[in-house]
């Protein structure tokens, strides 16, 4: 059920973005009087689920989601009618426009994308706030990956910096410390100020670690006061057929009791494929359980943690979230141009990820606001990837548009033909390396 919920709300957010991209392209070329032949959400190559003609237009749902299209009278595109190309050029086609009209409706489909991104972020500002949680406000510390570990960090210490920088959000640490080349982070360890120096490997490490499989890995995490109190138990798991049920206190694992709750896991792993002797609190009667231990160091429960962090929450008037709603756009799109840096690390090669890891990042419950937030992300990811300057993106008609801007000389109908062909070559082995790689994690684990 998990993954049907993920799988629609991709689908989804993926028909709404390809749709308004192709209306970009769609009301440009109206603008500026060029016909246009066919608009299809989705591909269409035999047959389409579904059609209809209004005018000079058909319209469509096609099979195939890997995006979707605009067929434009007079232009070489991903349809390659190159027959049309050949006959005298007519004045509602795409090719007897001036540069600057024809350069507009090839960004329209990105403008849109991003505009409708900058739209989002102001109405979830505004519907629903901003929370957060400062890291300053982690009062028990954090809670380490052996990576971050092995770096230097302890479970219980307070980052209050990078590079001497105050990080506003928590949760945007371990991203920042990527993305922007972060080599010392400021801490409170037992009340006293440190500065640890990150491994000059620290970062390939981290990219590694961060490209395997589709569940975020939790490299810090807040830590939370042991209640040892139970919130739900997986069926079939030892603690299921121990007879632990939700609302259980594990008040002490064989005598020994916890501050943390990560001290309690970090018990239960250490004991495992063994027997642990619980003492456990039930309504008022207090029971002693054997309980075996997974192989995998786990009993099967959910921890009702202790949550006493003071989290920071904001609410916008609709005014006010216009600039703070427009700020966040401008940091995601700055956020995904950096990580086009990583690249220069084959390690992030490993990291690209097709159809199963977009869709993975979608909550695997049904909640309007993470929707919303992953939707106006990927709106900035089509959009920026569709600037790329590669032939069959709109980058690479842009491209040849702007070369004919500055030359006054318009690129051949055949090189425009061959670099159309080599371009819808280079994005098809772009996307079966892509999803390559989420098979490889699909299998690996």
């Amino acid at each position: 059920m998990e993954i049907i919920i993920k799988a629609l709300q991709f689908l989804l957010s993926l028909s709404i973005l390809v749709l308004l991209h192709e209306m970009g392209h769609y009301a440009m070329a109206r603008l500026f009087k060029v016909r246009v032949e066919k608009f299809y959400i989705f591909f269409d190559p035999w047959f389409s689920l579904f059609k209809f003609r209004r005018g000079e237009t058909e319209y469509g749902v096609g099979w195939l989601p890997l995006g979707g299209f605009v067929k434009i009278s007079g232009m070489i595109d991903e349809s390659m009618d190159v027959a049309q190309m050949k006959e005298p050029p007519k004045p509602y086609e795409f090719r007897s426009k001036p540069a600057w009209q024809r350069l507009l409706i090839m960004i329209g489909g990105v403008v849109v994308n991003l505009l409708f991104a900058f739209l989002l972020y102001i109405l979830i500002l505004y519907a629903w706030g901003e929370r957060y949680l400062p890291a300053e406000n982690l009062k028990h510390g954090v809670v380490a990956d052996s990576l971050f570990i092995d770096a230097g960090i302890r479970d219980g210490d307070i980052i209050i910096g990078l590079d001497n920088k105050r990080p506003r959000d928590f949760g945007s640490i371990v991203g920042t410390i990527l993305l922007d080349e972060v080599n010392t982070v400021q801490l409170v360890r037992d009340g006293k100020h440190l500065s640890i120096t990150l491994p000059p490997t620290f970062r390939k490490e981290l990219l590694a670690a961060s490209s395997k499989g589709f569940k975020r890995k939790n490299f810090l995490a807040p830590r939370y006061l042991y209640s040892g109190e139970i919130a739900d138990v997986q069926e079939e798991s030892p603690a299921w057929h121990a007879g632990l049920k939700p609302r259980d206190r594990l008040v002490a694992l064989d005598g020994n009791t916890f501050t943390y709750a990560d001290q309690g896991n970090a018990f239960i792993r250490s004991r495992a494929n063994d027997t642990l002797r619980v003492t456990l609190l039930r309504d008022t009667d207090t029971l002693l359980m054997n309980v075996p231990v997974g192989s995998d160091g786990r009993l099967g429960i959910y921890w009702n943690l202790h949550d006493d962090l003071e989290y920071s929450t904001r609410q916008y008037s609709f005014l006010a979230a216009i600039p703070a709603g427009c700020k966040t756009g401008v940091e995601r799109i700055n956020g995904y141009i950096k990580q086009f840096k990583l690249f220069k690390d084959p390690e992030a090669l490993k990291s690209m990820g097709g159809f199963i890891a977009i869709g993975s990042i979608f909550p695997d419950r049904w909640h309007w606001p993470s929707f919303w937030e992953m939707t106006a992300l990927l709106s900035i990811v089509l959009g920026i990837m569709n600037l790329l300057p590669i032939p069959a993106l709109d980058g690479g008609h842009v491209l040849f548009l702007c070369y004919e801007l500055v030359t006054r000389r318009k690129p051949s109908d055949k090189f425009l033909e061959r670099a159309q062909v080599a371009g819808m070559i280079f994005i098809l082995l772009l996307l079966v390396f892509a999803n390559g790689n989420d098979l490889v994690k699909w299998i690996t684990g």
